[in-house]
């Protein structure tokens, strides 16, 4: 039940790695953050109060005692910018390609090839325990919170209890919330860090509350299974815990590109006229931390790049417009070279490019499509 949640969770928001570092009180705790949104502030709602003087009597049902509600719940409030969120997601247009350009940017290589090294102890003593290979636990780290550094900062009990009232998904949201409650009433941390994603993911590795109670372990062995904490220990043992209670098998890669010599398995192609690859049951044991194939493949992907393998070897083809990646890295970058800000130039065409398109054809007197083409390519050329 608790993989089948996290895999509705993540199919409906994808990966949470965007959001900023929370704030705690005591040592250890996480560091300063970034104040919240406008939109994330809470705001009077009378419905919503209302609904959760009703929950409280569920809750309470439940087995969740007085003395956590009341702490838990005094601060509790209605967040509108949860369900803005909620209802602008839109499904990716994201290529392979485009995935992978972003799961293993050079930015998140360097930066794991520090992790790896800075938490080689703790890593080494995770997978003497769980048998899941350093690496792996370190992308899994990479992909959700860029190694910590975006663990979200939003209240967990206000987002779950502001999408449980709006009903959408109101019976899978109250599970969480009620999930976070009993967080609460086991000592594992306090309200005011008990903080994360917009839809509620937490820690260094976005565990969603029904997760942690399933799979949450204290590592480190103070007593608390502390994933918002600027130490990792927990969070990287109990994502390990999670993989191996999935099915995890010892020493067995998760795949490898099709024809480059890996581990049999099951072929498969994602993305049309790209490579295709030959996977195992540990990749579809990373499926259930997202039930992606782009996700798995990244994660398997980024772990190997962090031990010293290359990029893939075969190529993808050209996008809708004719253009390869290479070409909309050149696009990207005469448009920098006019001074606009493209941003990192990745060869992905997101908002920020699309933006400086639109600018650069109004000035020119072209049609206005924000849309990069092979034309656009040898104007900026």
């Amino acid at each position: 039940m608790n993989i089948l949640n996290r895999r509705l969770f993540l199919a409906a928001i994808g990966s949470t790695a965007l959001t900023a570092c929370a704030a705690g009180p005591r040592a250890g705790a996480p560091s300063a953050a970034p104040a919240l949104a406008a939109d994330m502030q809470p705001v009077p709602n009378a419905a919503f109060d209302t609904w959760l003087a009703g929950f409280r009597s569920r809750a309470s049902a439940a087995g969740i005692s007085a003395q956590t509600l009341d702490a838990g719940l005094a601060t509790t409030g209605y967040l509108p910018g949860v369900i803005t969120r909620d209802r602008n997601q839109i499904e990716s247009r994201r290529t392979l390609e485009d995935y992978l350009a972003i799961a293993v940017s050079d930015e998140r290589l360097t930066k794991g090839r520090a992790a790896l090294s800075r938490h080689a102890t703790t890593l080494a003593a995770v997978e003497a325990r769980y048998g899941v290979n350093p690496r792996i636990v370190t992308a899994v780290w990479g992909l959700e919170s860029l190694y910590g550094e975006k663990r979200g900062n939003i209240p967990v009990l206000s987002a779950t209890a502001t999408l449980a009232f709006d009903g959408r998904r109101g019976s899978f949201y109250e599970s969480q919330l009620i999930a976070a409650l009993r967080i609460l009433e086991s000592g594992d941390t306090t309200p005011d860090r008990l903080v994360g994603s917009w839809a509620g993911a937490m820690g260094h590795t976005q565990f969603i509350p029904t997760s942690f109670q399933s799979f949450a372990v204290d590592f480190n062995g103070d007593g608390r299974r502390d994933i918002w904490s600027d130490d990792p220990t927990d969070s990287l043992g109990s994502t390990a815990a999670y993989l191996a209670r999935n099915g995890w098998q010892t020493g067995l890669p998760w795949g490898s590109e099709a024809g480059t010599g890996g581990p049999a398995g099951r072929t498969i192609q994602p993305q049309p006229g790209g490579p295709q690859f030959t996977v195992t049951r540990n990749f579809n044991v990373i499926k259930t931390y997202n039930n992606s194939d782009f996700y798995a493949i990244g994660i398997g992907h980024l772990a190997d790049r962090l031990g010293g393998a290359g990029p893939f070897q075969g190529s993808f083809p050209p996008d809708a417009t004719g253009l390869t990646r290479a070409d909309r890295m050149s696009l990207q970058r005469g448009l920098a070279s006019r001074g606009y800000d493209v941003g990192e130039i990745d060869g992905i065409i997101g908002s920020g490019t699309e933006a400086a398109i639109r600018d650069f054809q109004t000035r020119q007197g072209l049609p206005v499509t924000g849309t990069a083409s092979r034309d656009l390519l040898a104007r900026l050329s």
